[in-house]
């Protein structure tokens, strides 16, 4: 198998002078939970310093006022969720027809493991056009379903951590630490999807191409961390870059904004959302490069 190593980061995204919001993505990241909005919050500040034009964020009606208070550019869907832990039936007909007008969607982040993320993470994975990038709790939705991993119905990425790897492949993280390359290309080959394993050096690829990121530092290892990252690859997605490209650059610059926010602030006092106030510094440090 011809597997091609990746050392040069795509190119940036343009941003054309005669442009609009509309010019730069509008994405969408459904996120949170009761007792989890911040992971919604992070993931939404992931996706406006990622240059997104337009970023909606569709959570659970009982955190939307914790949500919609926290930063006053992205957009909130409410979403009613019964007792039963089900998704109302208003509610997802308001996300399905909303959903193809997205440039990329996101999910995951904060969710939890209730059944209706289960159900709509398996519903947009098999059905979506679009990019779909699965994370955290929608990853471990596909993990817990007792059947093989879908076939996609659109461009995917995926970003476990050893851990969740772990459940996606029936593997110990032993077993993922030791051959971390040759199952990350072979899972991503088979599935026909882009993964990017975090972690120390993460892994990203596609099966025939794979890239290392060597930015970021220890102090990056901390809640709320990775929910920046999956906000900042749903805007690149949505700004036109491929899946490989979107996923590789993605790392690259929140390792940098981690790297950056360390040299101020130490790797002992690093929090996820000062990835995100950095984040500008590593865009300023690739342009000028």
């Amino acid at each position: 198998m011809n597997i091609q190593r990746i050392s040069e980061l795509p190119a940036l995204p343009q941003r054309p002078e005669n442009s609009h919001k509309g010019t730069f993505g509008k994405v969408l990241v459904i996120a949170g939970s009761s007792g989890m909005s911040g992971a919604a919050c992070l993931a939404g500040m992931g996706a406006l310093r990622g240059g997104a034009g337009l970023v909606f964020l569709a959570i659970p009606e009982s955190i939307q006022s914790i949500v919609s208070t926290m930063n006053p550019c992205y957009l909130t869907i409410p979403l009613k969720v019964d007792q039963h832990g089900q998704l109302s039936e208003e509610s997802e007909t308001l996300l399905f027809d909303q959903i193809d007008h997205f440039d990329a969607v996101a999910i995951g982040p904060g969710c939890g493991t209730h059944k209706w993320i289960q159900q709509l993470t398996l519903s947009l994975y098999t059905k979506l056009k679009r990019t779909l990038i699965v994370d955290a709790d929608a990853l471990n939705a596909l993990a817990a379903s007792d059947r093989p991993l879908p076939t996609p119905g659109g461009p995917r990425i995926l970003t476990p951590h050893p851990g969740e790897f772990s459940r996606l492949i029936h593997k110990s993280i032993a077993e993922i630490e030791q051959q971390r390359e040759a199952l990350s290309i072979a899972f991503a080959k088979q599935h026909q999807i882009v993964l990017l394993l975090k972690g120390a050096n993460s892994i990203i690829t596609d099966g025939s191409r794979f890239a290392i990121n060597s930015t970021g530092n220890s102090g990056m290892a901390t809640g709320g961390s990775g929910d920046v990252l999956t906000g900042l690859i749903t805007a690149l997605s949505g700004q036109g870059l491929e899946t490989f490209e979107a996923a590789q650059l993605a790392a690259c610059l929140h390792g940098m904004a981690g790297d950056r926010a360390a040299q101020e602030l130490s790797q002992h006092a690093l929090i996820a959302s000062d990835l995100s106030d950095y984040l500008p510094a590593a865009w300023l440090a690739l342009t000028k490069d």
